[in-house]
């Protein structure tokens, strides 16, 4: 193995300026495991904060949609547009001013979506059987287990499913950026090889 791994010049350049960053990296890595970790801590109001925060796309995406509409509007799918428009920002207003029933719709939704992607994986891994298909079921498996879950649970599930779900992921997030700092950290020294030199080879 060599200690100093030929690379071509522009690579190594780009390495270079995220090797001078990975302090950053690693801030932002811990700033997202604390708020995960707190989030963990007060899980109904991280899920009624995640509900405003999806309400609020569906308002902006919806309105963005009628602006689109409008610029296309001799196109001849005009109003399916704006319909689809006016119901993305009639249905992200209804879970803004509601966000209990938006959560409790989420996790419904959440938990139909997994029950049926569950029974889908679980189906075809048995039937395919390809290699290493049991790791492809055991995913299938706590899929539809969640999903399972999240209905036998619901309403009360739907207070504290996305709260968890968005803590979790802000923490495994944060630990990824933390060791993609790690790993920026520690890497050797590279030989550079010019480009053109290498091209001339």
């Amino acid at each position: 193995m060599l200690d100093n791994p030929v690379i071509p010049a522009d690579f190594d350049l780009l390495m270079q300026d995220m090797r001078h960053r990975w302090g950053w990296f690693l801030a932002l890595g811990i700033i997202l495991v604390l708020l995960g970790t707190f989030a963990l801590f007060v899980v109904p109001a991280a899920t009624l904060a995640t509900v405003m925060v999806l309400g609020w796309i569906m308002i902006i995406s919806g309105i963005v949609e009628a602006v689109q509409a409008f610029r296309v509007h001799r196109w001849g799918g005009f109003f399916m547009h704006m319909i689809g428009a006016v119901l993305g920002v009639l249905v992200g207003v209804l879970v803004v001013t509601h966000p209990v029933a938006g959560a409790l719709a989420w996790t419904l939704l959440f938990a139909a979506f997994f029950t049926v992607i569950g029974i889908f994986r679980l189906v075809t891994a048995a039937r395919l059987k390809f290699s290493n298909w049991g790791w492809a079921a055991f995913d299938g498996a706590i899929t539809l287990v969640l999903g399972i879950m999240l209905m036998v649970g619901w309403p009360w599930s739907g207070l504290w499913f996305l709260g968890l779900a968005l803590g979790v992921t802000m923490i495994l997030r944060g630990w990824t950026y933390v060791m993609i700092a790690i790993s920026l950290k520690a890497l050797p020294a590279a030989r550079v090889i010019p480009v053109e030199a290498k091209r001339a080879a």
